[in-house]
């Protein structure tokens, strides 16, 4: 059943704004995205506004939900201070609507103030993991892809997570242009290939769609990806990160106690210099980074067996003593990695006696090593 904007519109009417008005004529909804039973909108306020219009935004999400032929709905609450505006008054006696306080009587609970304070684990998953890089264009999907294989030839029971909101690689990566389909408790079921469970931003999604989205509709879409999926029990959830050091990473360590991140990195320096940043971050919220892998080490000729250092050699693991964390390994850039990747077949999987699905497995194997103490022994 096709759901369309207008049966949208008409459901968010019926929800009444902090200061009484339909949310219709509150001149706050962004356009809203719906097709294939997926909803997609935000509710865009004044910063000081913000905690007055949070229940607001629960009650429109909850009444999208309830439209027959919703599948997916995604509302975020988007909350910008205007150009030039004050800190929000002390609270004064409301002279508005009756019963509705002011939007700045409204405060967050005092005390604890600690972001990370809403940590939780996600139920059956022992551990996850972040494979992360400071800029694009490094191999990260094809690193966090093949580590996920590898981890799941050590034994172990593995998902792996598309976060990369703005640009989706990994249904390119394995192949898969299916659909997720809701359990009874209207999670979404993850997909599955190569023995791995498998979401994305990119099966919501059309490939050609350009996700422009402001910073808290990513948040919610990270928080959706790891709270309303079914994951079942997993030893490790391997989460493929967008690059740089934002909202996302941010989401992702404020949701979950992360049991780790791994930086891909090239050699050359401009990388080098933007994974250390991904490193800062991480250690600046608590998360233990299990190491650095130097992508596109090398180049050996597939003809007469020539190593060639396009990007310069060993930066990463120059800098891993120099920061004084685990170089986890050097992975050659190849041409059989590159089409297999395009092929929706990664290495791991369709060359698995092969020399670079044996790095992979070594990587693996270390990280593995490292989590010894969160997951159970393969």
């Amino acid at each position: 059943m096709s759901v369309t904007q207008q049966q949208v519109l008409d459901s968010l009417a019926r929800i009444k704004s902090p200061r009484g008005v339909a949310l219709t004529n509150a001149n706050v909804l962004s356009a809203i995205s719906a097709s294939d039973g997926k909803v997609f909108f935000s509710i865009n306020v004044d910063a000081a506004e913000a905690r007055a219009w949070e229940q607001v935004r629960a009650e429109a999400e909850a009444a999208v939900r309830a439209i027959p032929g919703v599948t997916t709905v995604m509302v975020a609450l988007t909350a910008e201070r205007k150009a030039g505006a004050a800190p929000p008054p002390p609270p004064q006696p409301s002279r508005g609507t009756p019963g509705v306080q002011p939007v700045h009587a409204h405060k967050p609970p005092q005390g604890g103030g600690s972001p990370m304070a809403r940590q939780s684990e996600i139920p059956g998953v022992a551990a996850v993991i972040a494979v992360a890089s400071g800029k694009g264009g490094v191999g990260k999907s094809t690193t966090a892809l093949n580590l996920a294989l590898g981890l799941r030839d050590l034994g172990l029971k593995v998902g792996l997570l598309d976060a990369d909101i703005y640009g989706p690689s990994v249904p390119r990566l394995t192949g898969l242009r299916d659909k997720p389909e809701l359990n009874p408790e209207r999670k979404m079921i993850p997909l599955r290939r190569f023995g791995l469970a498998i979401m994305s931003i990119g099966f919501l999604v059309e490939e050609e769609t350009a996700m422009i989205w402001r910073g808290p509709m990513v948040m919610s879409a990270v928080t959706q990806m790891l709270r309303d999926v079914e994951w079942g029990q997993l030893d490790v959830l391997v989460v493929d990160m967008p690059p740089g050091t934002g909202d996302a990473q941010l989401t992702l360590a404020q949701n979950v106690p992360l049991k780790g991140a791994v930086i891909v990195s090239t050699p050359q320096d401009l990388s080098l210099i933007d994974a250390r940043r991904g490193l800062a971050m991480f250690k600046k919220v608590n998360v233990p980074v299990l190491g650095i892998v130097e992508n596109m080490s090398y180049f050996q000729c597939p003809h007469c067996g020539t190593k060639s250092d396009i990007f310069g050699h060993g930066g990463a693991r120059h800098e891993a003593e120099k920061l004084a964390v685990p170089f986890l390994g050097e992975i050659p850039l190849h041409m059989a990695i590159r089409a297999s990747s395009d092929a929706g077949s990664p290495v791991v999987d369709s060359e698995p006696d092969g020399p670079h699905a044996a790095i992979y497995r070594a990587i693996a194997g270390q990280v593995r090593d490292q989590l010894k103490g969160v997951i159970a022994a393969a």
